[in-house]
């Protein structure tokens, strides 16, 4: 197996050398079903439930009998909030109560991830710092350190093993960053950044997690 690298970068973007890359991380063969259902279990495990209909028992209204039971020659009827009155409640609607959470193998997620990561390293995708320390709360300079990489200006996941209060706030505002702990990766946020842009303690602390 060729050796896997990725180019590092200092924060002022000038080259480093080069990063050598785990290939029981970043060299794994891609299977698209498994990529699938984790993926597919994530997105059900971040579902909030909104709607909620209300059963014939929650409609307000409805006790008094609309009409007597006989000899008015229309149907029988014990309330107006029956669920095929207009206002009646709902029979099969949706409630709050429903659970949308799938279980996820620990393994499983773990191989998804790995499996996403070599992607992206195979697409020369990854970006590693030598390290991320900005030193005040300026959004700009999350856009200088952006803009001195090779990112084009697309959209970009950074992760380091400690994000500091100052990398958090001072990318917050921008749409086209996302900042993730190395511990939380996964692989929607991966999916959906077209760079990985990691610090080298980061690629070190994946490598110990995943291999």
């Amino acid at each position: 197996m060729a050796n896997l690298t990725a180019k590092i970068y200092n924060q002022d973007g000038t080259e480093a050398g080069e990063q050598k890359l785990d290939p029981k991380v970043f060299g794994v063969k891609a299977n698209k079903a498994l990529i699938h259902e984790i993926v597919v279990a994530q997105e059900s495990n971040a579902r909030e439930t909104i709607a909620n209909t209300k059963t014939r028992a929650e409609v307000r209204g409805g006790g008094k009998k609309p009409w007597k039971q006989k000899h008015t020659g229309r149907a029988r009827h014990g309330s107006t909030r029956s669920p095929i009155w207009k206002g009646g409640g709902v029979v099969f609607g949706p409630r709050l109560g429903r659970v949308w959470s799938k279980k996820v193998n620990k393994k499983a997620k773990q191989a998804a991830l790995r499996m996403v990561l070599s992607d992206k390293a195979a697409a020369n995708q990854i970006i590693v710092l030598t390290a991320l320390d900005l030193k005040e709360y300026k959004t700009k300079a999350v856009v200088a350190l952006l803009k001195n990489l090779p990112t084009d200006g697309r959209k970009s996941l950074i992760a380091m093993p400690a994000v500091t209060e100052k990398v958090w706030k001072s990318a917050a505002n921008l749409k086209t960053v996302t900042i993730s702990k190395t511990d939380s990766l996964n692989i929607v946020d991966i999916m959906k950044n077209k760079f990985l842009i990691i610090t080298a303690d980061g690629v070190a602390a994946l490598t110990k997690s995943l291999s």
